[in-house]
Order: C-alpha cells, then structure tokens, then sequence
C-alpha cells in the first residue's frame, strides 16, 4: 500500500456552515498528527475517512475505497473493518460490564462472539484493565474509560486507528500512559494512526507527519522537519568566556541578541549577508571561545502559531 488517504479537494458543508474547503491530502502509513483548533474540521474529516460522512463534494481513496459524494456503497462497511475509530466523546452503555462492551464492539466489526470475548480479554489486559474487567462502566475513571475506548478500537485488530483527541480530559500521569501506548502501537505494532488533537504536545510525542487544518482547509503536511521554517537569520551560539563582554561585543557590530543565559547559550538574529565566520572573529576579540553555531529553526509550537496567523480570503 503507497497512500494510506489519497484526497482531492474534499469539501462538506452542513446547511450554509462550511466544515471542510478543498481538502487535498496525500498521506503514507505511519502516525500521523491532525492538528488544529476545536471547530477546524478534524472531527468532520474523520467521519468522512470512514464513511460514516459523505463529501459534499470531492473524491478520494482510502486504504484503497473510494469516497465520493455518492457514498461508497456497500464498500462502507468493509472499510470500517478495517479502521478502530475511539471517538472524543463518550460512547458508553450504562450497566454493561467492561468486557462486554469490548466484544459488543467486536461483534459490530464482524467477529465471532467467542472470538469477540477473547479478543476483548486480551486487549484489556494489554491496557492494564483486566482487574476492572468485570466492572460496570459507569464506576469506571476518566483515565480508565479513555483505555476502554482504546480498548473497543483495538478489538478487531485493524491495520489503521483514528483517535479523535485521545487525551481528552486525562490527568498529566494518565496522558503519558496514553500517549507511550500509542507510540508502542505505532512503532512496535505497526497500525497507522491519525491522531486528531488541538494539543502540541500529542503530536510531537507520538507522529512523524503532521497535517494542519485551519477553517476547514488545509494550511501544511508534512514531516515536522518539513513543516518547521529554516530561519537563515536566527542561530543559536554556545560562548565560554565573559557572558556580558560577549553580548556587548555582538550587539557593537549589529547582532541581535534575542535571549542568553549563564551557560553562554545565545539566541541571536543576523542580518542578510551574515557570515558564519563573523561569529569566531566576534567571539575572539571578546576573549571567549566560541564552542558551537547552530541553526534556530521554528519549534512545532512556532510553526502553529504562525500557521494559524496566516489570513487567508
């Protein structure tokens, strides 16, 4: 399989409410971040890679099925066998036991009931569950409701997982637990995730791709090295000698002096035409040693933000 999504100019609106605009998406396996603000679309695209939405206009494959505006017909169903998908919100009956609603989700995707049952076990006991098994899910914690409904994607084994902010209210010990779980299945167990999440922190523990949805559109994709801005103006120098003799020297001669520290990190920013070299020659005459240059390219965080600033018409 060479795309996992494939879509061309994928739109959907809800009355006269526009969710997604010309959505176009080329995305390998692995993990991969959706990332943007509540109301950007993400919750809306997901259904649609499932089938559960139609586009409003727009076509595209996913994991080889088609998506039209005319449905994929009776190819619905089969591609949800293949996709775990834990919603943000709670899908909970009152009153079954954990386990049963594990192989209730099992039997939906098309297993066995026996199969279903044991499925359902192993999965719990891989989330740390199986002492909370035979509990009723309305005693269950937010923490361990969140591992039920990871549970319930996982049950059926697929080969792709849609997490609709996986994370939601989960306390900092319990996000971790969450997030290390996703990068083991990921890495370890190979299943492709998209991780829908306005939280920055998510996507940089867990994906390699990222796709940005602002407004319904889509602002960047790509790897996080791709996505993040080289700044050919802004560096990073590592200076042992005289802290202060050092910055005075550097803004003399133009620098910038964005941030420093005690240790002799500065943050600085150049003008055009900069050369490397200036630095050692700078360093010298204030009798220091300069022990490293580095590019200061945009963090995630940098990157989003201005991302989410870009106006479009």
């Amino acid at each position: 399989m060479d795309d996992l999504i494939d879509l061309d100019r994928i739109g959907r609106t809800f009355g006269s409410h526009v969710a997604l605009r010309d959505v176009s998406l080329k995305l390998r396996p692995g993990r991969i971040g959706l990332l943007g603000p509540n109301g950007a679309g993400k919750s809306t695209l997901l259904k649609i890679l499932m089938g559960l939405l139609s586009p409003t206009s727009g076509s595209g494959r996913v994991l080889d099925h088609i998506i039209s505006p005319n449905g994929a017909g009776e190819g619905d169903y089969e591609l949800r066998r293949l996709i775990g998908f834990m919603p943000e919100a709670d899908a909970l009956v009152p009153g079954l036991r954990g386990v049963d609603y594990v192989a209730l989700a099992g039997e939906l995707y098309g297993l066995p009931r026996k199969q279903a049952i044991r499925r359902a076990h192993e999965v719990l006991t891989y989330l740390e569950l199986e002492e909370a098994r035979y509990r009723r899910l309305e005693e269950y914690s937010t923490g361990m409701k969140q591992r039920l409904k990871l549970a319930q994607t996982l049950v059926h084994d697929p080969p792709v997982l849609l997490l609709d902010e996986p994370t939601s209210g989960l306390d900092p010990a319990s996000r971790d637990a969450m997030l290390r779980l996703l990068l083991e299945l990921g890495r370890d167990f190979g299943k492709s995730l998209i991780v829908s999440t306005h939280l920055l922190a998510d996507v940089e523990a867990v994906c390699e791709q990222v796709v940005i949805l602002m407004n319904g559109e889509v602002r960047g994709q790509g790897s996080v090295e791709e996505l993040c801005k080289r700044r050919h103006d802004r560096f990073i120098l590592r200076i042992q000698g005289n802290i202060e003799e050092c910055k005075n020297t550097l803004e003399a001669k133009g620098v910038r002096v964005l941030s420093y520290n005690a240790k002799g990190e500065f943050r600085v920013s150049v003008a055009e035409g900069w050369k490397i070299s200036e630095f050692f020659a700078l360093a010298s005459n204030a009798g220091s040693i300069l022990r490293a240059v580095l590019p200061d390219d945009e963090t995630l965080e940098e990157m989003f933000l201005r991302t989410a600033n870009d106006k479009r018409d």
